[in-house]
């Protein structure tokens, strides 16, 4: 059914949960709010049901509960802070918490200017009236991870990225291949083989980067080598008053992550926001007026990111429409009531953000439109007092702790984009929303810009 629906081209259309999620559409039409389906040898629940859908987001026990990843998904982030648990995972939050804090963010945002200022001096230079941006912001994000988290550039980790979207291509196309337990051990077939020499690649090139990072930190000739998210791995490694240290395979695993989950989100938010303005130019030119009250033809600063209102309706509403997660997985660890349901040890608990997103029950009947000015009044009024319908970072303790940095991010390059240009769908984009790990577009997004 996916296959089938997602292997040609729609119309433009925001309607994208029955296209993306076949399967689940026809489910909710013959079963209801709640079922329960079977992966293989898993029980599935999935739950959309409101009440259910409260208590079970305020179980922290639930919350905590991670589904067990497929193979090769599982070499792209190791036991980095999306997998760990326990202790583990309470140290590297903490770490991660402490990289991307107010303060740090705020320090962030002249390198995310300057990244943005690379990136639209290359566009001026190419003097293309179109332009496919998905790529674009690829690399833009790209560069941003590199020199706030890790202290180098894109160029630098250009082959982990390149090793990591080509082991996010093999994930995702194994992604529905069920084995039986242990069976994959066993018998290797060339996805396997291939996915363990993209894996060995992006460990030694991460390797290269520690090592590098740790003769700077010796020779003291570097300023921030304490104080970004690598450095900060390489403090809690080396502390000998720290209990629980992290291990050398710990900081490669947190740092892939990072690097896969800091870039992906952020060049489809700002591909997908830029599509949707590029068709609803009503709305480009609310937020170019917004931008240019509040910073003229300055570049933008961390106190007036906070003021773009208009701005931050837009980001939301692009992320009801395009969430870049489709789905939030938890594991049930041990039997437990919820509701009036008994859910047994072992079984997963599904949330489908992709189709509470596009419920009509909750955001209307327009729910398929493009209207950012449903979350004039916040969140709450937005999901008629549900919540826990948006779901664009997950939720719980295990939330996206880059949200806040990526939101920074995708506000400051559109910013600086609307300062400079108007811009249009050109004629030869093709709507094709694919479901590749991450929600992206099939065939890129080009967009036709027009300089002031």
């Amino acid at each position: 059914m996916r296959n089938k629906s997602m292997s040609l081209p729609m119309d433009t259309s925001h309607f994208i949960f029955p296209r993306v999620q076949p399967h689940i559409d026809s489910w909710f039409r013959i079963y209801g709010k709640n079922f329960l389906y079977w992966y293989g040898p898993e029980a599935m629940l999935v739950v959309t049901e409101p009440e259910l859908l409260k208590e079970i987001m305020s179980n922290r026990e639930i919350s905590m509960g991670k589904q067990e990843m497929a193979p090769i998904l599982k070499k792209i982030v190791g036991e980095g802070l999306i997998s760990s648990e326990g202790d583990k995972w309470a140290k590297q939050r903490k770490i991660a918490n402490h990289a991307f804090h107010a303060e740090r963010l705020r320090n962030m945002i002249p390198a995310m200017v300057e990244s943005v200022e690379m990136m639209l001096k290359r566009w001026k230079e190419t003097g293309s009236k179109e332009m496919e941006v998905y790529e674009e912001f690829r690399i833009l994000s790209s560069e941003v991870i590199s020199r706030t988290a890790f202290g180098s550039s894109y160029e630098e980790g250009k082959q982990v990225f390149q090793k990591l979207g080509e082991l996010t291509t093999l994930a995702s196309k194994n992604m529905y291949k069920i084995m039986l337990p242990g069976f994959g051990m066993i018998f290797k077939d060339k996805d396997d083989v291939e996915s363990d020499k993209l894996q060995a690649g992006i460990r030694d090139l991460i390797m290269q980067m520690i090592s590098s990072r740790e003769k700077k930190i010796v020779s003291g000739d570097e300023d921030n080598s304490r104080t970004d998210y690598l450095g900060l791995l390489l403090k809690s490694h080396h502390d000998i008053h720290e209990t629980l240290k992290l291990s050398t395979q710990d900081i490669i695993d947190d740092c892939k992550t990072f690097y896969a989950a800091g870039h992906g989100t952020v060049s489809l938010l700002l591909s997908w926001a830029t599509l949707l303005l590029g068709i609803h130019t009503e709305w480009q030119q609310k937020a170019r007026e917004e931008v240019l009250q509040v910073f003229g033809h300055e570049n933008p600063t961390s106190e007036g990111i906070a003021r773009l209102k208009i701005m931050g309706m837009i980001i939301n509403e692009t992320l009801r429409l395009y969430p870049p997660g489709i789905a939030i997985t938890r594991r049930i660890g041990r039997e437990m009531k919820v509701g009036n349901l008994i859910l047994p040890a072992n079984m997963n608990v599904q949330i489908p953000a992709l189709a509470l997103h596009h419920d009509p029950k909750i955001w209307g009947q327009e729910a398929h439109l493009f209207k950012p000015e449903r979350f004039s009044d916040g969140i709450v009024k937005a999901t008629n007092d549900n919540p826990e319908a948006f779901l664009p970072f997950g939720y719980g303790p295990r939330n996206c702790v880059g949200s806040s940095f990526g939101i920074n991010e995708a506000k400051i390059a559109l910013a600086m984009i609307l300062q400079r240009y108007r811009f249009s769908q050109s004629p030869n984009y093709v709507h094709a929303p694919l479901h590749r790990i991450t929600l992206r577009p099939n065939s890129g997004v080009q967009i036709m810009f027009q300089a002031f």
